[in-house]
């Protein structure tokens, strides 16, 4: 196989969701953040599905306590089929039935959370020696923009780790971690040579903040098992891509794309919100009578502070 060849291989997702969502109490007291439902679908199965449209069939979750869930949600329900397919209700029973046949989807514990660093190398066994993408469940990326094929794209024809970017007000950049970073010659793809975690606005070297989702050499476990805990006491997968992108040898090297398309944040609760009206309003069933009733509930001003 050339190394080419090698480079286009590219079939696992792992998506971190072993988090508390302590923003969001008391609604995930008993049930997981991943399992909100964003109109009427879980944020995770968004997650799961943009993954699918990029060729990654294979997908590991790392979970922890109390997420059941969403094993259960990627499972069969049988009952609930059967009774649906006894009413003769098509509709429904196709939506039930399409989260199961999504994907393969795996699940292990991360146990003692620490750090995003910590999450990526509990995927190391079900990884192996392959590249693999890591979603994080708080972005949502618009079915339009398809942020992953971009990013497999330049791995293709640069190897190494890819980065996905966007371009953040200064004032908002402490909230990310942030690039160092070069153009290329190719419009929205930098080099990255250097990366750090949520710096003080003065501090920042670019407006350049990452999002979640990462193509990562499996360069990056070796490099986490020597990687030190860093801010909050955690396993910094940043502090890992500083290293990749600093040295040389196989597997080394990290590029970024910058992404320019539709996201939704689901992180807290005011842009939740937001990506719950926005997804909402853009739907076929619901959407004039959304956006008609939104347009009248503004002009009237009703939830004005008095």
């Amino acid at each position: 196989m050339s190394e080419r060849d090698e480079r286009r291989t590219v079939r696992k997702a792992v998506i971190p969701a072993a988090g508390q969502g302590t923003r969001f109490l008391p609604a995930t007291k008993a049930m997981p953040k991943e399992m909100l439902p964003v109109v009427d679908t879980p944020a995770i199965q968004y997650i799961v599905e943009e993954a699918v449209r990029a060729g990654l069939t294979d997908v590991l979750m790392i979970t922890g306590r109390n997420k059941r869930p969403l094993e259960d949600h990627f499972d069969r329900n049988v009952e609930l089929e059967v009774g649906l397919q006894a009413k003769g209700d098509k509709t429904k029973l196709a939506r039930v039935q399409e989260s199961t046949d999504l994907a393969q989807v795996h699940y292990v514990r991360q146990g003692d959370p620490k750090g995003l660093g910590h999450a990526v190398l509990v995927a190391e066994q079900h990884v192996g020696d392959e590249p693999f993408v890591v979603l994080l469940g708080d972005d949502i990326v618009d079915a339009r923009d398809p942020l992953l094929d971009a990013m497999i794209e330049v791995r293709e024809q640069h190897g190494g780790s890819v980065v996905a970017f966007m371009e953040v007000p200064e004032d908002q950049i402490h909230l990310y971690g942030c690039a160092v970073a070069e153009p290329t010659g190719t419009e929205d793809v930098v080099r990255v040579s250097g990366l750090v975690e949520k710096p003080k606005r003065e501090e920042a070297p670019s407006n350049l903040a990452i999002i979640g989702r990462y193509l990562l050499d499996p360069a990056v476990f070796a490099v986490l098992h020597e990687t030190a805990p860093g801010k909050g006491g955690e396993i910094q997968l940043t502090d890992a891509l500083q290293v990749l992108a600093q040295g040389t040898g196989p597997g080394y090297g990290v590029h970024g794309v910058v992404f320019r398309g539709r996201r939704y944040d689901t992180g807290d609760k005011l842009d939740y919100i937001k990506a719950v009206v926005r997804l909402a309003s853009e739907r076929e069933d619901i959407g004039p009578e959304l956006r008609a009733w939104l347009g009248e509930y503004v002009a009237s001003g009703a939830g004005a502070p008095s």
